[in-house]
């Protein structure tokens, strides 16, 4: 069992930027939809330009989740977690190979999974640990895995920041789960005031079946929600999440 505190969080939908916002749509969930993009006033006009609409979601919740000493003394370690990554920006990089066009050496060094985290530590002078991670349908629960791990290391906080966004339609035939953009972010301990959380998983074949929201957002629906419980099934394993006392 891993048992962890959320002491502050930070998300970021279409139509979704304020935290009252959130806390209501956490009663009566729909999958979020829209154009905008976040303002990310935090970071300067040169570096905001590098970064497609993905990034600056999952850029945006660092920022407002980071507390604000992250900056000068670089102590808070960074989990940033995509099932997807920037995979619209991976496709346009495919489709010029396919039409023997170059690739573009900026392009191509943005479209890497870690890509985003790095950006961040740029623009917030972080010079700690990061890692970028992937884990298919589980990808949510692979970060608090290794943000467990940088705490009982001794790290006082951990900044999670999980985040996905709308593939493109040629891979629409191999979806499992909705796909709308969303980002969240946690500043996780292990102790203190906060949301007290714990995380457990055992073998299993079969499981509950669909939310109607990718399971990343089903996550931060069950924080905000104030529900005692939430089950997750994927590649054989069954995730319990729990809000303890």
């Amino acid at each position: 069992m891993i048992d962890f505190t959320v002491a502050e969080w930070a998300a970021w939908a279409p139509g979704l930027s304020q935290r009252d916002h959130w806390q209501a749509w956490a009663l009566e969930p729909t999958l979020p939809h829209g154009e905008d993009t976040p303002a990310l006033t935090e970071v300067p006009a040169m570096q905001r330009r590098r970064m497609e609409r993905l990034g600056r979601m999952a850029v945006q919740v660092a920022c407002w989740c980071a507390p604000a000493t992250e900056a000068s003394n670089g102590s808070i370690p960074l989990v940033f977690a995509s099932r997807h990554g920037d995979v619209q920006r991976s496709f346009e990089l495919l489709d010029n190979l396919a039409r023997n066009e170059p690739m573009s050496p900026t392009q191509f060094g943005l479209s890497v999974h870690n890509a985003i985290a790095a950006l961040y530590s740029i623009v917030r002078g972080e010079r700690g640990n990061y890692i970028a991670l992937a884990a298919g349908r589980s990808t949510a629960e692979a970060a608090i895995v290794e943000a467990a791990a940088l705490l009982a290391d001794g790290a006082p906080e951990v900044l999670v920041v999980v985040y996905d966004a709308q593939p493109p339609q040629v891979y629409a035939g191999f979806l499992d789960e909705p796909d709308p953009f969303y980002a969240w972010s946690w500043r996780l301990r292990s102790g203190g005031e906060g949301a007290r959380i714990s995380l457990t998983s055992a073998p299993a074949e079969a499981g509950p079946g669909a939310t109607g929201l990718p399971h990343g957002l089903d996550v931060l629906r069950f924080l905000l929600s104030g529900d005692s419980e939430l089950n997750h099934h994927a590649d054989g394993i069954a995730w319990t999440w729990r809000r303890r006392a």
